[in-house]
């Protein structure tokens, strides 16, 4: 009787035990009848019903990180690139992805592999190189389509490294060097163009400031010029009126300051070394006679 009740105390614990499932956050597990699927455990506390159900697959719902291996692609114009990447996915439907394929995470690999090669395949190694967001988008778009009947769903990938090989490196870098070698040529011939317009833009604007400036002295000397004779003009006229009107003793007065005035400016002329002058009177006077006399000659008579 005692080992009976010891058997049933067991049974009861094992049942117990096999009956009552806490599954962990980010967790589903699958639960199998007699081999068969049925339903699935969220996280939490379940109930099950002891050896009749049993727990199939634990499957991870959380946000997976997967490693693309390096692998070698030739690109549309026969050039080989080596290239890896990575993947995240989702486990969206638990039971999909425990029974829709044998190794999920194998499955996604050599998927994720095959569309590389296709979507690289498809470009030349200019677009290869170059597209990466666009080859990331094409890749992405693929993987989440094809992997929607496994319960998966693909949220970004990402391809880590597209390299040539080493000949071809070579050979892209000397390109490069040419091409900057070549701009560099562009860039120095079209500053020493700009240069040299610049300095001709320079020398012809100071000929157009230098005949400018000639031609405003020009005009100025030339008013300067007709000033003076106006002012002649207008001396002579009023020594005429003086003439007329005050007599010859006033005309004999300006022509004799005129004289002294002259051979004052002779006298303080530093570039003069000897002046001669006549200090007889009868001589001096006679120079005033005879410019009275030619004075007069020129003015009406009264």
């Amino acid at each position: 009787m005692v080992y009976v009740l010891v058997a049933l105390a067991v049974l009861t614990i094992l049942a117990v035990s096999l009956g009552i499932r806490t599954v962990p956050q980010g967790q589903v597990w699958t639960v199998e009848r007699f081999g068969r699927f049925t339903r699935q455990l969220n996280p939490g506390l379940n109930l099950m019903t002891p050896f009749v159900e049993r727990v199939g697959r634990r499957m991870n719902v959380q946000e997976i990180v997967l490693e693309i291996p390096e692998q070698a692609v030739i690109t549309r114009d026969n050039a080989a690139v080596v290239v890896d990447g990575i993947m995240y996915y989702r486990v969206l439907d638990a039971g999909k992805a425990a029974y829709g394929a044998q190794n999920l995470v194998q499955a996604l690999t050599s998927m994720a592999m095959t569309n590389i090669r296709s979507v690289i395949g498809a470009l030349d190694l200019d677009g290869a190189l170059s597209g990466r967001e666009e080859i990331n988008a094409r890749l992405l778009e693929t993987l989440d389509h094809a992997t929607a009947p496994w319960g998966v769903k693909v949220s970004r990938v990402e391809l880590r490294k597209i390299e040539p090989p080493a000949n071809l490196v070579a050979a892209m870098n000397l390109q490069m060097t040419a091409e900057r070698e070549r701009r560099a040529t562009v860039a120095r011939a079209n500053g020493e163009r700009e240069a040299e317009v610049a300095r001709a833009e320079g020398a012809k604007q100071a000929r157009v400031l230098e005949a400018e400036g000639r031609l405003a002295a020009a005009l100025k000397d030339a008013e300067a010029r007709v000033a003076l004779a106006e002012a002649e003009a207008k001396a002579t006229l009023v020594v005429a009126d003086a003439a007329q009107g005050a007599g010859g003793e006033a005309l004999r007065y300006f022509v004799a300051t005129k004289y002294i005035d002259a051979i004052g400016q002779l006298a303080g002329n530093p570039s003069g070394r000897t002046l001669v002058i006549p200090i007889e009177s009868s001589g001096l006077a006679g120079g005033i006679t005879q410019a009275l006399a030619a004075m007069q000659m020129g003015s009406p008579v009264k």
